[in-house]
């Protein structure tokens, strides 16, 4: 479990998310299965850029300061991961990472607009980039991240890839996630495709885009979500699958009630006990669902994923019936 959030954290290095040595020095100071271990490993690397962040501010070299905020946010997000719900560490720790995020990313040539997208009562969160050279009405991908993943930690690889393309990026905190979950207390929900429509509806009527060509991606647990929207809200014109989901509850009936992963899935479906979150999870399924998919779609999956392995994959590709 810990050797994947360090995998996980290393690829979003590529992008400013992190720098190796770094990661390597947190990853050192954790003791394999000692979850106060992984918290302080990644805290102290957090605070640690933190630190080269303030003095190279006080120095005036904002370039210095600004990728060190940045990096200091992921490891921060990282810190806070395993903690439960609560924690009284969890949500103080969130809001660290964020406030990191956004002091580096406000000093950014192109920064990252805060968005505010009202939905059921409440609102859901996120931040809206063009590329800086971007022409008028340019296309424009909608994201969701995955499990209770924040909005945030998209800005690192997912944006990089599609400013170079001259493509726009709405990365959101959808329900389950970031602030919509621990500030909120949004749960997610099967029917993906609401806040999707939400979200494409507001991206319209508000964002300079080309309302004929904007996409929905997601990652991790998002898969199953990119792949529910597509299905029933047609006016998405692609749909971007890194890391596939068939059934999330295939995925979880086998898995331990102890399962490092149960908090969170407790926490994120608003269950009190595993039996209650499975049986909610059994709606979270592509069964019957994939062949209503009719824009091309894209799917990436790490052939020896172990959290969620590739046959979820090759499963949802048998079933799409739509360019694949």
């Amino acid at each position: 479990m810990f050797s994947y959030q360090l995998n996980r954290i290393l690829t979003q290095s590529h992008f400013g998310g992190g720098e190796f040595n770094e990661c390597i020095e947190a990853a050192s100071r954790i003791t394999a299965g000692d979850f106060k271990s992984f918290n302080e490993g990644w805290s102290f690397a957090g605070n640690q850029a933190l630190t080269v962040a303030q003095e190279a501010m006080a120095k005036g070299y904002t370039i210095t300061a600004r990728q060190a905020y940045l990096r200091a946010s992921n490891y921060l997000r990282t810190s806070e991961f395993f903690l439960k719900p609560d924690d009284p560490r969890k949500v103080p720790g969130y809001r660290k990472a964020t406030e990191a995020f956004q002091k580096g990313a406000s000093m950014l040539t192109n920064p990252p607009r805060f968005v505010s997208i009202p939905f059921e009562g409440s609102e859901i969160t996120g931040y809206f980039l063009q590329p800086s050279n971007a022409k008028p009405n340019a296309p424009l991908m909608i994201m969701f991240g995955g499990l209770d993943s924040t909005a945030e930690e998209l800005y690192f690889g997912p944006w990089q890839k599609l400013e170079e393309r001259g493509i726009s990026l709405l990365m959101l905190d959808g329900p389950g996630q970031g602030a919509s979950l621990r500030l909120r207390h949004i749960l997610t929900r099967y029917d993906y495709e609401v806040p999707a429509t939400v979200a494409l509806d507001w991206a319209i009527a508000n964002l300079p885009v080309d309302s004929k060509r904007i996409g929905i991606m997601a990652v991790s647990m998002g898969g199953y979500m990119a792949a529910r929207a597509a299905a029933f809200e047609k006016r998405f014109k692609v749909c971007c699958i890194w890391g596939a989901v068939w059934s999330y509850y295939d995925i979880w009936k086998s898995r331990p009630d102890n399962h490092p992963l149960a908090g969170i899935m407790m926490h994120i479906t608003g269950s009190s006990e595993m039996n209650e979150a499975r049986e909610k999870l059994k709606r979270f399924s592509l069964e019957g669902v994939a062949g209503k998919i009719t824009m091309p779609t894209f799917i990436s999956h790490g052939e020896d994923d172990k959290q969620n392995t590739v046959e979820n994959a090759y499963k949802l590709y048998d079933a799409l019936t739509c360019e694949k």
